[in-house]
Formats: structure tokens, C-alpha cells, sequence
């Protein structure tokens, strides 16, 4: 498999770069890299020359970001190479990993992303203020993907509240949470479109 997750080693690119082209996809809370469309999108990006990580963090949004933000940086290469893609609980985490880093990604793609408790459960992933200007100036590339119908609030209008604060695309579907227990969702070419081909 083309994919890292549970333990496995990167795959290298398809074809010799001086620069390896890095993806990292952060599943959502009570998830895991082989459910809705992760190892699909990887599979996709590896054929394009990336080395894929989707680790598998079951700590996401149930330890405090205050001690698992730096355990989930300390795990990861950063650089300039590197894009990122979250789902839910994954995307609000990017924020958290974007604010902290000390290099500017390539692109981060917040899909189903919240910044504010999107419903009445708990939160841990989320810190009780960003700044903004340093996750803004730590990614080149920010899409914002968010539904009008998504079920625990993840919602546009959450989708907005980011932009307003961080640019960025925002990009507005009707597609529930896209991928949920019960929303089967295998695939998801838009993100495959959207993930940049880096020089």
C-alpha cells in the first residue's frame, strides 16, 4: 500500500524530486485512517509522486491541545513541501498545528473544520483563542471546506468564521459531514483537485 498510517513507513515519491513532496491526512475525532475517503486520497496523492502520512491518532479531541498539539508536532517533518488535509476533528487540529509551526506549509486543507464548539459536546481540540496572523502566515495554500447541511454544526457558517479570520477559499457544499457512520463517503475527488502539484 501506498499509504503511511498505524506504523508504516512514508513511501517514497513515484519519480526522483530534490524536494519530496510530503501529505499528511489527519482523520476526525473517534476516527481512524481507514474509514470515509483517507486512504483513497492517498492512494491518489502517492500515484502523484507524494509521500502520504494519515497516522492514526485516537487521542484526537479527547486529550487537551495544550499537551497533545506538541506530541502530534514532535511526530511529523514539516516543511515547505508539505500539505496537509484534516477532516472534523482533524481539521480543527490544523489550526493548532499551523499557529505553532516554525515553517510555512504549501497548502492545508480544512475539511468539516470548526474553530468554535460547533455543538454542545466537548471540545478538547480546540484552544481557547488562536492567532491568527501566525496560522495565516504559516500556510501558502488555505482551502476552508465546509457544508450547509453537516449535522454537529461543522457547518459554512464555521467555515466563514475562519475565513473571515484567515482568507484563504472558502468552498460551501451540501454534502453532510462528508463521511460519517452513516454517511458512506469512499471517495472525494474534489480534495484530490485541490491538493496542489508542487514544483
Amino acid at each position: 500500500m501506498a499509504v503511511h498510517g498505524l506504523g508504516r513507513e512514508p513511501h517514497p515519491p513515484a519519480h526522483d524530486q530534490s524536494v519530496t513532496r510530503r501529505a499528511i491526512i489527519f482523520h476526525g475525532t473517534g476516527a481512524n485512517p481507514d474509514v470515509c475517503w483517507y486512504r483513497w486520497l492517498g492512494d491518489r496523492l502517492a500515484a502523484r509522486g507524494f509521500a502520504v502520512e494519515i497516522p492514526h491518532y485516537p487521542g484526537l479531541n479527547v486529550e487537551p491541545a495544550e499537551t497533545f498539539v506538541p506530541h502530534v508536532l514532535g511526530r511529523h517533518r514539516f516543511d515547505e513541501s508539505t500539505v496537509l488535509v484534516g477532516h472534523s476533528g482533524g481539521a480543527a487540529l490544523l489550526l493548532s498545528l499551523l499557529e505553532h509551526l516554525d515553517v510555512r506549509v504549501a497548502q492545508a486543507i480544512l475539511v468539516a473544520g470548526y474553530c468554535t464548539p460547533p455543538n454542545d459536546a466537548d471540545e478538547p481540540v480546540l484552544q481557547s483563542s488562536y492567532d491568527w496572523a501566525a496560522i495565516s502566515a504559516h500556510v501558502a495554500d488555505l482551502y476552508l471546506v465546509n457544508s450547509v447541511t453537516d449535522p454537529y454544526g461543522c457547518d459554512a457558517e464555521q467555515g466563514r468564521a475562519m475565513f473571515d479570520h484567515l482568507g484563504g477559499t472558502q468552498i460551501v457544499r451540501d454534502e453532510g459531514h462528508f463521511g460519517d457512520v452513516d454517511q458512506p463517503f469512499p471517495t472525494f475527488p474534489l480534495i484530490d483537485r485541490l491538493v496542489a502539484d508542487l514544483p
